[in-house]
């Protein structure tokens, strides 16, 4: 492993960071990377602007697929770094800079010292939206294969360097955004009872969708709607004629997410009449939970342990990861990789720890090696 080299691999990909289905520079890199390998059993498909790496065994009984995402954030970048992002408002706040050279680093290892089955790695654009992972799987290119076992990384700035963890069932929720925009009567401010206020309307909508959490959704279960922007008005003496909420919703179940659309609705309805306007949903990107097989889970934890890592038992959380469409499809899992940053994900002076790469392929390989 030549840890030099992937680490001025790291750097150029996080100078490089597009957003989902955007990724053209990043796929060119991927595939200049891959090339330079100049190993004959592997075979390189696009696929929008993601990849299919696949490398063919040994002597193949099954294909076992690892994935790594390839987007990066719509956010303006303050870490400092000398390799910061030269996109001036995109940047790699998520660490798929990291999950990407991960996955060239186990590629490399793979078709250097191949196995006897066959390895699909995945270099999945859109997984922070608008979604890239259930197209892909829906797609030809991946129906040539039967892969037979799946799994996926994801960096944890709170965990140290050194550390991997996960869980059996579920590990990251169900997820969906959600955009609404109200449309009333906008007026002179000195005449509201011309008017049909936008504002107050979205406004009163905001406090009445938290009492779908608190009596619509069993307490034993969990939800959360969360509306984290609205946008209205024009200037202080003219009355909103439209508003915009954006937010997202996040739950347990799959079937709870059915009940907090359903009755989000009703409430829509009832505040069309009640305020005489019109609201539109979109619910935008919408992925699927995060479910690991209990088995894939232990024989993990049994493997990195043999390596000298250590791993430790992670908690459900709230998160979305649209990796939960695969695990819908094909057995596998999910886990956490330790990279000791103070700053979290989706932050824009994140800056994990590199030595986290070579960890991460450490347990990528192995765990390849013993499927």
């Amino acid at each position: 492993m030549n840890i030099e080299k992937l680490l001025a691999t790291r750097r150029q990909l996080h100078q490089i960071p597009e957003l989902g289905f955007q990724e053209f520079k990043t796929q060119a890199l991927l595939i200049k990377k891959i090339e330079e390998m100049g190993r004959s059993n592997i075979e390189i498909m696009k696929w929008k602007t993601g990849l299919f790496v696949f490398v063919k065994g040994k002597n193949p009984t099954k294909t076992i697929a690892y994935r790594s995402d390839i987007d990066g954030l719509p956010i303006k970048e303050d870490t400092g770094l000398e390799f910061r992002s030269e996109h001036s408002e995109n940047m790699h706040a998520c660490g798929h800079d990291l999950h990407m050279t991960i996955a060239l680093g186990a590629l490399e290892h793979i078709s250097e010292q191949p196995i006897n089955d066959n390895v699909l790695f995945i270099f999945q654009p859109a997984e922070e939206g608008p979604g890239g992972a259930e197209p892909m799987l829906a797609s030809e290119t991946f129906k040539n294969w039967k892969v037979d076992s799946i799994f996926a990384l994801h960096i944890a700035p709170e965990l140290p360097v050194g550390t991997v963890s996960s869980r059996e069932g579920l590990l990251f929720a169900n997820t969906s955004e959600l955009f609404l925009d109200f449309t009333g009567k906008g007026g002179h401010a000195a005449y509201p009872h011309l008017t049909k206020d936008m504002i107050v309307t979205a406004s009163s909508f905001v406090t009445q969708l938290q009492q779908i959490i608190s009596r619509k959704i069993d307490p034993l279960d969990s939800g959360v709607i969360t509306i984290g922007k609205m946008t209205a008005g024009t200037v202080q003496n003219i009355i909103a004629e439209t508003a915009r909420l954006e937010g997202t919703i996040r739950t347990l179940q799959p079937a709870t997410m059915e009940i907090i659309k359903t009755e989000l609705e009703h409430i829509i309805r009832g505040f069309e009449i009640v305020y005489d306007c019109k609201i539109d949903v979109d619910y935008g990107a919408m992925y699927y939970q995060v479910s690991n097989q209990g088995e894939y889970v232990n024989r993990f934890a049994e493997v990195v342990g043999k390596e000298g890592i250590e791993y430790v038992e992670a908690n459900a959380a709230m998160t979305g990861e649209d990796f939960g469409y695969f695990l819908k499809e094909i057995p596998g899992f999910m886990f956490w990789l330790g990279v000791d940053s103070p700053y979290g994900l989706h932050h824009s002076k994140l800056n994990p720890d590199e030595d986290a790469i070579k960890v991460g392929i450490n347990a990528v390989t192995a765990m390849i090696r013993d499927l």
